[in-house]
Parts: C-alpha cells; structure tokens; sequence
C-alpha cells in the first residue's frame, strides 16, 4: 500500500489558508468572499403545497408551533431544516416521493 504525503508546497499554502482563516475571524482582514442565504419564505413553501399549518408540520416532522413562528417570523429556519425547506421549494415531486404515504396514512 502506498502512502501519499503531502509536499512543502501544499502544506505552505494549508498553513497560509490556515493562518488567513485566523485573521479574518479576529477581524484583521476582510474575506474575499461571503455567501449571503436568504431565509425561506415558508408560508410561501407551504401554500405551494396546500397544506394547513398542522398538515405542513407534520409532513415534515415539526411542531405546529415552529411553523408558526417561521411564518410569523418570530424565528427563522436554521441548519437542516433551512435546507429541507430549499429542497421543499425547489423540488417538491421529491419530497412528496418521499412523505406522501406518511401524510396520506396520517
């Protein structure tokens, strides 16, 4: 079995990565690039499903209550489920591939 290590060149530029990553978080420098996510418009989502608040929720395994707060916006989807609610939007013959069974067997 062969091992791969890595050359000094390639280790210089991770430290040099390493060393602008450290900058930037302690607000030395200014990074080259941002991402900025827009939060997703769930009652828009859920409308496009037609679904009720309650129905909603339960399709993706949520409380009622989190719905509302998004839709009211009290607090805003994060992490997984801001993904879910992108892929939701986006691509909703798979996420009903997927629920489907579940909310019609509710």
């Amino acid at each position: 079995m062969s091992e791969e290590y890595m050359n000094d060149k390639m280790f210089a530029e991770l430290l040099e990565s390493v060393r602008e990553g450290g900058a930037i978080l302690r607000g030395e420098k200014e990074a080259s690039r941002t991402a900025v996510i827009e939060p997703p418009d769930v009652k828009r989502i859920r409308e496009q499903y037609a679904l009720s608040q309650s129905e909603f929720a339960a399709m993706l395994g949520i409380s009622i209550k989190t719905v509302q707060n998004w839709e009211q916006g009290r607090r805003s989807p994060r992490g997984p489920a801001s993904v879910l609610l992108q892929v939701a939007a986006k691509h909703p013959d798979a996420v009903w591939d997927v629920v489907q069974p579940v909310v019609e067997g509710g």
